[in-house]
């Protein structure tokens, strides 16, 4: 099964720094004040104390990366991930307006960090060191935002020429080795919906299970509106993210579709029998597949 017309490959590497350090000298100043083993704790600096220039890229990348994975499903141990086709031009856009964000940050926290360092002495108090400071110059090599697409490669890519019978051999035996990694590689990609889909179904079912030898004060939940926006988003979700078009995936998916596109939450809130049908289905769904 080729899947290079369905998926390419997609990496994200954003680096922030983290502007902390660990302060030996309090470390041991405080745990020799304790009277505590050496290896008792740590002393860790917030080098910019008193603002949040720095921790709202962090709070970005933060964002970029979960969004990156949210629309990915893993590829390589590191790195590469895969990117169904459908949703290349959302993803694009989304990561290209990320860089442009995460940037435009950056040059305003550049701008700034002469004086946040100014600053330092007086938030830091006694704790301030001036080395713990490095120059812009290192500060800006410090974050970055690194995006790449690439093409899926399949076997029929690699190419050498055969000079004799015994070499074509060896090229035909390294592409049908190739096939099956690629197979056994995506075998695995697929279990990351499989998982997201489990892990939704089980969280609705327990999240439906009432605790009917509780009293009244302590066996009330509280049920929110994710409890049926998540699951439909994740539904529309793995419609896309099917790129093996699994019919078994696909029809998990419909059914749990099916299951939570008339809810109501409040009716949800209100009625126990409808908190015990939902939860009926949605284990019928897990007992229906195998996981």
């Amino acid at each position: 099964m080729s899947i290079s017309s369905s998926a390419v490959l997609v990496s994200l590497n954003i680096s922030v720094w983290p502007a902390s350090t660990i302060d030996k000298e309090v470390t041991t100043k405080v745990l020799d004040d304790a009277m505590a083993h050496q290896n008792a704790g740590k002393f860790k600096k917030d080098l910019l104390a008193g603002t949040s220039l720095r921790k709202d890229i962090e709070n970005r990348a933060a964002r970029a990366r979960q969004f990156h994975a949210k629309n990915t499903i893993p590829w390589a141990d590191k790195g590469d991930r895969l990117l169904p086709t459908s949703l290349f031009l959302e993803y694009k856009q989304t990561i290209d307006k990320e860089l442009l964000e995460f940037d435009t940050m950056c040059e305003e926290f550049f701008q700034a960090y002469p004086s946040l360092c100014a600053a330092a002495p007086v938030n830091m108090g006694k704790l301030f060191k001036r080395d713990d400071y490095p120059d812009l110059d290192v500060v800006r090599g410090r974050f970055g935002f690194r995006s790449r697409i690439s093409p899926l490669p399949e076997a029929g890519d690699f190419r050498l020429d055969a000079g004799n019978q015994e070499i074509a051999d060896q090229i035909a035996d390294i592409k049908t080795k190739y096939d099956a990694d690629m197979q056994a590689r995506l075998a695995d990609a697929m279990r990351d919906p499989w998982d997201r889909l489990h892990k939704m179904l089980t969280t609705i079912s327990s999240k439906l299970t009432d605790d009917k030898n509780a009293s009244e004060d302590t066996k009330g939940k509280r049920y929110h509106d994710t409890l049926v926006t998540n699951p439909l988003e994740l539904c529309a979700l793995l419609g896309k993210l099917n790129i093996t078009k699994d019919p078994k995936l696909e029809d998990a998916r419909l059914q749990l579709e099916a299951t939570m596109r008339h809810a109501d939450i409040e009716v949800i809130k209100s009625s126990p029998d409808v908190r015990e049908s939902i939860k009926a289905k949605v284990d019928t769904i897990l007992g229906k597949f195998d996981w």
